[in-house]
């Protein structure tokens, strides 16, 4: 999971750039879904990978516009799966 939080007046520079672009991710890096903040001052984007080190290399293309949180995510039933303990 990805926390973008826009930089101030940056919205329509992320769209333009993304227009323009594309997201710019990186091979092995793969867009699920994202959710914008009502007042467009947050992204929450779900992505996957192998390599942690590729949102790097992704986070390089837009860091001038937005700040990022990545957070190691797991599905909910292989992380029931992971924590079940024998009976």
């Amino acid at each position: 999971m990805v926390i973008e939080t826009f930089k101030e007046q940056s919205v329509r520079k992320i769209y333009q750039r993304l227009e323009e672009r594309g997201r710019m991710m990186p091979d092995g890096l793969s867009y699920v879904d994202s959710w914008i903040q009502a007042d467009f001052r947050r992204c929450f984007q779900l992505m996957e990978c192998e390599d942690a080190g590729l949102f790097q290399q992704w986070i390089a293309h837009w860091d001038d516009l937005m700040e990022f949180e990545v957070i190691p995510v797991t599905a909910s039933a292989d992380a029931r799966e992971s924590a079940a303990v024998g009976d």
